[in-house]
């Protein structure tokens, strides 16, 4: 949809339809909802003043991008959102040359925008392209956004930075002046009157661009644009984020300055459907919904793994004051809300700053306090140098708690929890381990809670497979547990929430099948392994993770280190390429990973 010869009535009829399609695929098919519907107005005017074609369009996040795919000929297959083989929730280059890059993690945008910068001006191409990045006032609580600032404003790299700010999270405008003073600061009057004032004090030494910068500094005292102006980036703001006559003005001023420019927009989170409008959390990411009440399309009986987290957790920290934890922007993701709002003095959420929440509870317990590190799988990807370096070199008791380990469905892949196994597996001190139901939920939490060095505990998104196995035994570092034993020559050997596929598995099979869960995959239970290998000469693994240094690489190196080599290994693990977004069901039979599928391969080779 072309709205570069639109007047603002026109787009603010685009503006509603834009809202109008998000509100029904999104109550349809699940997606990102507050953030996508404030950011209507600030996309639809950053078409109407950029080139999309030329110009780099980066998203920080890009869940709130949902109006840039609508305007970039993606209407007809927007009900294809977050749907097996259908279009990303997150911007992918692949699905549209209008998408600058890939985006999922938060605070990359703005390191993106310099570095497009720096190519646009090695390429001699300034007076005809200009980065313009779109983030969030959230993404601003990550250090990388302001090493990426901190170069801009060394540098002054032409560059427009559209902050939406919609939880007031930054700074909050001073009544009616502050709204007088930031219409005056984004006027082409005053930017022209800036550069001329400037021009003249060079004729008048440093003392007199002391008096002018103070003379500037003192009406922007009461705007919150200090910080950035210190940095060396020009700022605009605060300016209502859904005033496009405003918006659009303000962007052509930023767009021709040849300076890194920051304009700080205010929106409202929801803007457009009442029940979502304001600060509640539980409509950033919904499932379907009915858009009449808002009230959830689908009701799941199981108890998630999540859910079971928050109950072991409370329970520890209920007859143990040492326990603490934090987590990183997604208190209600991770289940530490109910933790938070309990004990307020031993829960943190510390922002979306994973390598600072890993690093300030590796010196809480180094002061003698047992931290739980509540993450996602695929954001503790950010904290890895800080697990190594602050965590398990010390040898401190940080237990990570990895939440949405494995397969994520419509998240796609930017949040598949599948490297933790092989990442963390190759740091000396560190231990791991996975429950593979409810009970043995709370007793790898107990473990845990005793066990005096780093450790990593993971969990799927969901429910765990439901199995008929063996009620769990306490854990015990470096054990496992026999679940079912028999004279066959066949072994499965499940990881976490593996044991539950391993066992649909192998009720599928023409034979018998022992089953093992293997509990820690590091340190293995070698003993066991020992006793297995003597029994069982055709193994199958089976666990949420990738295939490179996963649970059957760890296999592998032990047998090859105690020269078994009459044992063959088959891992049902994942091949070494990213996994695409979509229901979770239909994304593992596309991979082959359906018990169905799976009993087919393990009959042929047993």
């Amino acid at each position: 949809m072309n709205v570069k010869n639109k007047k603002i009535a026109e787009l603010e009829v685009v503006c509603t339809k834009i809202r109008e399609e998000i509100l029904r695929v999104v109550s349809k098919n699940g997606g990102h909802l507050s953030s996508t519907l404030g950011a209507t107005e600030l996309i639809v005017a950053m078409h109407k003043v950029f080139d999309v074609k030329k110009d780099p369009f980066i998203f920080d996040v890009s869940h709130q991008a949902y109006a840039h795919k609508l305007l970039t000929d993606r209407w007809e297959e927007f009900d294809t959102l977050r749907q097996f083989n259908g279009m990303c929730g997150y911007t992918k280059p692949s699905e549209s040359d209008a998408d600058y890059f890939v985006a999922g993690h938060s605070s990359t945008s703005i390191s993106l925008g310099v570095g497009a910068a720096k190519a646009i001006a090695l390429k001699g191409e300034q007076d005809s392209r200009i980065p313009v990045v779109l983030i969030g006032d959230g993404s601003m609580t990550a250090g990388m956004v302001y090493e990426a600032l901190n170069e801009l404003g060394d540098r002054k790299y032409p560059m427009v930075i559209i902050l939406n700010d919609n939880e007031m999270s930054i700074a909050k405008p001073i009544g009616a002046m502050s709204r007088i003073l930031s219409s005056a600061m984004a006027s082409p009057f005053y930017q022209r009157f800036k550069k001329t004032t400037e021009s003249f004090v060079d004729n008048f030494g440093e003392g007199a661009h002391y008096i002018a910068k103070r003379m500037e500094e003192s009406l922007k005292l009461i705007t919150p644009g200090l910080m950035f102006e210190e940095m060396g980036i020009n700022y605009i703001g605060p300016v209502d984020g859904h005033n496009l006559s405003q918006l659009t003005e303000i962007m052509a001023t930023a767009k021709k300055m040849g300076k890194p420019v920051i304009i700080h927009c205010q929106t409202i989170k929801g803007k457009g459907y009442e029940i979502a409008e304001g600060q509640e959390e539980k409509w950033h990411g919904v499932g379907p919904f009915d858009l009449s009440n808002g009230n959830s399309a689908k009701k799941s009986s199981s108890k998630s793994a999540t859910q079971i987290y928050t109950e072991a957790l409370i329970n520890l920290a209920k007859n143990n004051e040492k326990i603490v934890g934090a987590t990183a922007a997604m208190p209600s993701g991770t289940g530490l809300t109910e933790l938070m709002e309990l004990y307020p003095d031993r829960f943190w959420d510390v922002a979306i700053a994973e390598q600072h929440a890993v690093t300030s509870m590796s010196a809480l317990a180094k002061e003698g306090f047992k931290p739980f590190c509540t993450i996602y799988s695929t954001f503790l990807q950010r904290g890895y140098d800080q697990v190594i370096h602050d965590a398990c070199l010390m040898d401190l008791p940080v237990v990570f708690a990895l939440d949405r380990a494995g397969i994520v469905g419509e998240d796609g892949e930017t949040h598949q929890g599948v490297f933790d196994v092989s990442f963390l597996r190759a740091i000396p001190n560190m231990t791991l381990f996975a429950p593979r139901d409810e009970k043995s939920f709370h007793q790898a939490m107990e473990f845990a809670a005793e066990y005096q060095h780093p450790c990593s505990l993971r969990y799927p998104r969901g429910s765990f497979t439901e199995t008929d196995l063996p009620e769990s035994v306490p854990f015990e570092l470096a054990k496992s547990q026999l679940l079912r034993s028999t004279d066959g020559d066949t072994l499965f050997i499940g990881y976490g929430n593996g044991v539950g596929r391993a066992y649909e598995t192998a009720m599928l099979l023409e034979e018998e099948v022992s089953i093992l869960d293997l509990r820690f995959v590091k340190p293995l239970d070698e003993e066991t392994l020992r006793d297995m290998a003597a029994k069982h000469k055709k193994w199958f693994v089976f666990s949420d993770s990738v295939k490179m240094g996963g649970v059957g690489s760890a296999i592998l190196e032990f047998l090859a280190k105690d020269k078994i080599l009459d044992v063959q290994v088959t891992s049902f693990e994942y091949e070494d390429s990213f996994i695409t977004h979509g229901n979770t069901k239909l994304v593992e039979e596309s991979l082959g990973l359906l018990p169905a599928q799976l009993a087919k391969k393990a009959q042929g080779l047993i």
